[in-house]
């Protein structure tokens, strides 16, 4: 049944500087569910993520995104927000002179209202509990958002905004890359617990090897702009052994990574 999704893309087809590159997305993602889309270099896998929030760079030429059950094509990138929409971005942007704690007192603020951050002194409790979770050190709070922070602490700290926002869909772009295990296993952690909750992650990634940890229910190729095939997790195993030969296009006009 169709209340079933949190996410059903239909058609939708996206275009940079007049060169299409997502040529009929069809995609859904049931709730609570994880599901992973894996492909080679450009084949519009980061397209799908930002397209979904709303990027201004990315043109919608056609189709639909609804989520629970209700278009937000139309929609600002805050108001899907507000609706429970999360990015993770796979280079997450520096922020010098704003403190992460201002920061996510900010958002949580924002997304689920001012009376979630009204009492400061439960707000910083409720921080530093899920830093604690996560295995951060309490210094993280004060330290300027993503400014000097490592691959690994730029992935914690947006895994810390989802535990705070507690979003629908997190839709987590490349979340793996550069890091080391240690850093997959902090992320994933935080990802599981949020999927407890009966939150609904999209992971796209290149490599297998993230979803040793976050454990997928469904997985999806992406190729030369199109969704492929659909299958369980034992797909990912499948392209991990043979890669992503057998979906590549032999014309392909994605000749560069998007």
């Amino acid at each position: 049944m169709k209340d079933d999704y949190i996410l059903n893309i239909n058609n939708l087809k996206v275009s940079i500087d007049d060169k299409q590159v997502l040529q009929g997305i069809d995609l859904s993602v049931k709730k609570g569910e994880v599901h992973a889309i894996m492909g080679p270099n450009g084949s519009g896998k980061s397209t799908l993520a930002y397209s979904l929030m709303g990027h201004p760079s990315y043109e919608l030429d056609s189709g639909d995104i609804e989520l629970d059950s209700e278009s937000i094509v139309d929609l600002e990138p805050h108001e899907k927000a507000q609706k429970g929409l999360f990015l993770a971005f796979q280079y997450p942007m520096e922020i010098p002179g704003l403190q992460m704690e201002s920061f996510l007192r900010s958002a949580v603020s924002s997304i689920k209202g001012s009376e979630e951050t009204k009492d400061v002194f439960d707000f910083h409790r409720k921080v530093l509990k899920e830093m604690r979770y996560l295995g951060i050190d309490e210094s993280f709070a004060d330290r300027y958002v993503n400014d000097g922070f490592s691959g690994g602490e730029k992935k914690r700290a947006e895994v810390l905004q989802m535990l705070l926002l507690q979003p629908k869909l997190a839709v987590m772009d490349e979340t793996d890359s550069g890091l080391d295990i240690d850093a997959i296993k902090v992320v994933a952690k935080g990802v599981n617990r949020l999927k407890e909750k009966g939150m609904s992650i999209l992971i796209i990634t290149h490599y297998q090897r993230i979803l040793d940890y976050i454990h997928p229910d469904r997985v999806s190729v992406l190729s030369g702009g199109k969704i492929l095939k659909t299958a369980g997790p034992e797909l990912a195993k499948e392209l991990e052994k043979t890669g992503y030969k057998d979906f590549v296009p032999k014309k392909s006009s994605l000749d560069v990574k998007f």
